[in-house]
């Protein structure tokens, strides 16, 4: 079993998926929700996984993140921020990052526990953040893991791709200490061997035997201090790639697609589950809002494409925001789309869709939402309010992608024991 340290565990998407597989043991969670009293997402995980081994921390992570203890894998969806990073006033004393941000809490676990695997989740607009300078955050993070002894791989996922019931984009990290077998293994390969086919993500998330020539490549290396890459560094990172000893290679990848789950499979699982859908999921045709639209009528607006005239705030200007339709209701031949935190409210992207029994329109119910993400039935019905069961689904990740990744890691690590195992000691000591 490979210990793991889960960092910003939300409802324990990343854990679901690990111990999927049956070859991880959570030793130690954090998540905490700041700003407020209620700590609903942390109450979910504990009352899921109480019976279960391991502390769960609810605290600040940049208050015990010292705290962590020694471990194999470390893993956690993170908030995408600024990353940009500054020498501090006296000069000899280092580099700083910008205070709260908290990937420098996951790099100060990185650097005092070491541990072999970091699996990591982010945004795909992490890749092109900020922009005024394209690539800098990433390119700040490649470096940070650089200076650490680790490479690593990232790829971008789109879940649907792969059979899963939504088109979720998100982008996955795997950095791997250098002195391990894999990244020895690793370092023997092309970048593009690496990418197409003997990768970290290339096994379990196969990909066309060539790139995308719409997008031209990167090769290049980063610069040594890594307070350059921050000030200068600029990058049009594309959906996939890897860094060793500061050599980035980017490509587009062109993934090989897998059947997906539709929604309408999704309705018809939760109507085994549930039965029929409540009355409060349907859009009402009675009750006018604020715009003097019924909230189907506003729904249906909202879909549509429209034409706004807008004035700048800045300059006064008036100019025309345009935006496309979107079905209405949801074709459910098709995975959903990217659900987001709004789920369930009369809002442009949330779901809406004709009820497979009545025929009448209505929003995805909560128990739909965790299916589509992968998750157990219920697993967010732990007495927090619905509003934030739907904010809960839409800030998860899908659990399914974890369990694949999971596998890989646990085929990589049986071969680290089986180099291990077949290496005289002297050699090791080396």
């Amino acid at each position: 079993m490979l210990n793991v340290v889960e960092l910003f565990a939300g409802v324990g998407g990343f854990r679901l998926g690990l111990e999927a597989t049956g070859g991880f043991n959570v030793t130690w969670a954090n998540q905490w929700e700041p700003s407020t009293k209620s700590q609903p997402a942390f109450e979910c995980y504990v009352q899921n996984f109480k019976q279960k081994s391991g502390e769960h921390v609810n605290k600040d992570i940049a208050e015990v993140w010292d705290e962590a203890p020694n471990h194999d894998l470390l893993v956690g969806g993170f908030p995408c921020q600024d990353y940009s990073v500054a020498r501090t006033l006296s000069g000899e004393k280092g580099i700083q990052g910008k205070k709260g941000v908290l990937f420098w809490q996951i790099m100060k676990v990185v650097e005092s526990r070491r541990p072999k695997y970091v699996l990591l989740e982010n945004v795909d607009r992490l890749l092109k953040s900020p922009s005024k300078q394209r690539g800098r955050d990433f390119s700040v993070m490649l470096a940070s893991f650089r200076d650490a002894g680790y490479s690593l791989e990232w790829r971008v996922i789109n879940a649907a791709d792969y059979g899963f019931a939504q088109r979720r984009r998100r982008v996955f990290i795997f950095a791997f200490r250098n002195d391990t077998y894999f990244a020895e293994n690793q370092k023997k390969l092309t970048a593009s061997e690496r990418l197409h086919e003997r990768g970290f993500f290339a096994k379990e998330f196969p990909v066309q035997p060539e790139p995308s020539t719409k997008h031209k490549h990167i090769d290049t290396e980063l610069f040594d201090d890594i307070v350059d890459v921050s000030d200068k560094f600029v990058a049009n990172y594309r959906n996939a790639g890897t860094m060793m000893d500061g050599h980035v290679v980017s490509k587009e990848l062109i993934p090989v697609q897998i059947h997906s789950i539709s929604l309408r499979t999704i309705l018809e699982q939760a109507y085994e589950i549930d039965g029929p859908a409540d009355e409060r999921y349907y859009l009402r045709h009675d009750i006018k809002r604020k715009s003097g639209r019924s909230e189907y009528e506003e729904m249906e607006y909202l879909k549509g494409p429209k034409k706004i005239e807008r004035v700048s705030k800045e300059t006064g200007h008036k100019y025309q925001y345009a935006e496309g339709g979107m079905a209405f209701p949801e074709d459910l031949d098709k995975p959903g789309r990217t659900m987001l935190t709004s789920e369930g409210t009369c809002n442009r992207s949330s779901h809406v869709v004709e009820d497979l029994h009545t025929g009448r329109i209505r929003y995805l119910t909560p128990l739909e939402c965790e299916l589509m993400n992968g998750f157990e039935p219920h697993w967010t019905n732990t007495g927090m309010p619905e509003r934030t069961r739907y904010f809960c689904m839409g800030n998860a990740l899908v659990v399914g992608l974890i369990e694949k990744m999971g596998n890989q890691i646990l085929k990589i690590e049986e071969q680290e024991k089986e180099f291990i195992k077949n290496t005289p000691l002297q050699m090791q000591l080396f």
